[in-house]
């Protein structure tokens, strides 16, 4: 049985900020990486990029080729652990068992695929959330000369992918149970400007209806059928209603088990030694003080950095994570952050700027003069500026009548803001 000081499971932002933090603290104590995925670590959030033709596969590497080497990390790539015993402080891999001192699960999520949906089972049909499922769907089009694709949800996985398939010249109908796209995250007005940006791109948006069925012809994918009872053919279907954390091994461990896996404020799960990073971790979110996985790279980063700190001896604490997400909607960059679904009244002010021909929005939402949420379509100059402002917790009311100018900006704040703005809490340097 080998034995580390420091074991790793997962290959992704956590496990590359848990291998900085480690090294700052621990110059020589062994580490080693476990990996279901066979590539050296990449930068995910570049997969839809890669599939469009808008990057090459070596602009997908996060970190340098020689990282594991230059850190001293024994990678396992390509190798599964099955089992976790936390008594023993021992993984079973599909290989071999592996001892460890310190523990970190940063296994990150799992596509979710409803269970009940009939003909899932057929060639052509598939998620999309690793390197491999973009080489899997890339060649999969060129084999079969697709030319039609739906994409079930419309989320922000589900969007991307539609972009990529858009690159690479398919027709595509997008799919998405609920009354609009991207639902979670932005409010109606910016959801019909993302919708018109799909519309303008050639793309069918049909909303409140999912895939009932898929239909094959000799084992490959040939259409589906709704739950509307509207039929679509396609050469390819790309599910994408959702990510769940993959917490599997933690639950069979007995490890604390919400959403994700639940940790303190040094990011220790309920086990001794045994730490949780990433999109799997269920931590605090700083506006609401609640604790709930932020799938964000960033974040995990983040994560990953302070619980690879305090495996090796520090003792920091995370100080939280802000909900942000970003994508670009055929050409159209949108960005949210904070809690943007507040509904005006008890201490809460929501000011807009729209300009439905450019489909330019900014959406700034306020509780008691501080700045807790924010959506930008179109323009997102000024994002970082106001993200700063939500992490900051400071009052705005001096300046809240200039937020939605033209020209504001970081410039424009008086400078004890600019100080707190630009040392705001949780400013991540990767």
């Amino acid at each position: 049985m080998t034995k580390a000081r420091y074991l790793i499971i997962g290959n992704s932002a956590a496990a590359v900020g848990a291998v900085t933090g480690i090294r700052q603290q621990d110059p020589d104590g062994s580490i080693v990486i476990l990996s279901r995925e066979k590539e050296h670590t990449y930068s995910r959030p570049l997969i839809t990029y890669l599939l469009g033709g808008k990057v090459t596969e070596d602009a997908m590497y996060y970190r340098p080729q020689d990282f594991y080497r230059q850190n001293q990390v024994e990678a396992r790539l390509g190798v599964e652990a099955k089992a976790l015993d936390v008594a023993a402080k021992k993984v079973l891999t599909d290989q071999d068992e592996i001892g460890y001192d310190k523990l970190l699960l940063a296994t990150g999520g799992r596509p979710i695929l409803p269970p009940d949906m009939k003909g899932l089972d057929c060639e052509g049909v598939f998620s999309f959330t690793t390197w491999e499922d973009a080489r899997k769907i890339a060649h999969y089009i060129e084999a079969n000369q697709v030319k039609r694709a739906v994409v079930v949800g419309g989320g922000l996985i589900g969007l991307k992918s539609v972009e990529a398939l858009v690159a690479r010249g398919l027709k595509v109908t997008v799919v998405e149970l609920a009354d609009r796209i991207l639902s979670i995250t932005l409010d109606q007005t910016a959801s019909d400007l993302a919708a018109q940006s799909l519309e303008r791109a050639g793309v069918e948006l049909l909303c409140g209806t999912t895939v009932a069925s898929v239909q094959s012809d000799q084992g490959r994918i040939s259409g589906v059928t709704l739950t509307s009872g509207k039929k679509r053919s396609c050469g390819l279907l790309i599910m994408a209603i959702g990510v769940v954390p993959a917490a599997g091994l933690a639950r069979q461990a007995g490890l604390e088990v919400d959403r994700g896996i639940v940790v303190d404020g040094r990011l220790q799960t309920s086990a001794e030694g045994v730490f949780a990073a990433g999109d799997v971790a269920q931590a605090t979110e700083i506006l609401s003080g609640k604790k709930m996985p932020i799938p964000i790279w960033p974040v995990a980063y983040r994560q990953g950095f302070i619980a690879g700190s305090n495996m090796a001896g520090a003792e920091l604490v995370y100080e939280g994570g802000l909900a942000m997400n970003s994508v670009e909607i055929c050409g159209l960059p949108t960005i949210s952050t904070g809690r943007t679904s507040l509904e005006e009244g008890d201490g809460v002010e929501i000011l807009r700027h729209l300009n439905r021909e450019k489909l330019h929005y900014k959406k700034i939402v306020l509780k008691d003069n501080r700045v807790v949420g924010a959506v930008f379509v179109g323009d997102i100059n000024r994002a970082g500026i106001f993200t700063g402002l939500i992490k900051s917790g400071i009052k705005v009311a001096a300046i809240k009548n200039r937020l939605l100018d033209e020209e504001f900006g970081l410039i424009t704040l008086p400078p004890s803001y600019r100080d707190q703005v630009q040392s705001g809490k949780g400013v991540v340097t990767l």
